[in-house]
């Protein structure tokens, strides 16, 4: 099967198993994941991140193919538009927020 029909047809589960193997060298399950399947695995996330995720986020691979890096400026412009919005809308994790006095 076509590499890019593959990433196509691929569901945001899978994406994230695949990812997990990747990272940790072991399946959701526990067992081991081999060199050629680690391999494997890691051009279909990276594929998978151009193609669908196109995302900007620091070491993810853009929609150009090209890994993102970011400068230490950017970096903290980012961080630091994150953490104001946070302010303004709390997370929908966040159960309690106490400022420090």
């Amino acid at each position: 099967m076509d590499i890019i029909k593959l990433v196509d047809n691929l569901s945001p589960e899978m994406y994230l198993r695949l990812k997990s193997a990747v990272e940790t060298g072991k399946w959701p399950e526990g067992t081991e994941v081999d060199q050629p399947q680690r391999e494997s695995a890691m051009h279909i996330v990276m594929a998978y991140q151009s193609r669908v995720l196109k995302s900007d986020d620091i070491m993810t691979v853009g929609a150009d193919g090209h890994i993102v890096n970011k400068s230490k400026r950017e970096l903290k412009t980012q961080f630091a538009t994150k953490s104001n919005e946070q302010l303004d809308s709390p997370s929908e994790n966040e159960i309690a927020r106490f400022s420090q006095l």
